[in-house]
């Protein structure tokens, strides 16, 4: 088993109003040397909250999740970090169109599955 730490990733078009949706996980394991996002943005949710969101702007936000959990120089200086210190800058608190949830922990034996648990039980509408 490996302990992990995860945080949601959200959308919040309008930060003055608070609301937001979930568009994926960030999952980060230092014994299992793993850090991966997951996005699923659900465009049509997001325009509820505001017709007029860039999505452009936040589908770049967004693939710098990615980006920056990958690692490596296309990912900037952030890139350049060790994985525990990318999920840190990740999941930091801030006030912009896109957060992350608090990080909360868990134990799995499989990252990819546990992965995919939490988007289907925190992001996937069913």
């Amino acid at each position: 088993m490996h302990v992990y730490d995860y945080a949601l990733i959200r959308v919040v078009p309008r930060v003055e109003r608070g609301e937001f949706v979930n568009v994926g996980v960030v999952l980060s394991c230092r014994s299992g040397k793993f850090l991966e996002a997951r996005i699923e943005l659900d465009e049509a949710r997001l325009r509820a909250l505001d017709a007029h969101v860039d999505l452009d702007a936040v589908r770049a936000h967004l693939a710098a999740f990615a980006a920056i959990c990958a690692g490596g120089e296309d990912a900037g200086p952030i890139g350049q970090l060790p994985a525990r210190e990318r999920f840190r800058w990740l999941t930091a608190p801030r006030s912009t169109m896109i957060q992350t949830s608090p990080v909360h922990g868990g134990r799995c034996d499989a990252h990819e599955r546990m992965l995919e648990h939490l988007l289907d039980t925190m992001v996937r509408m069913r």
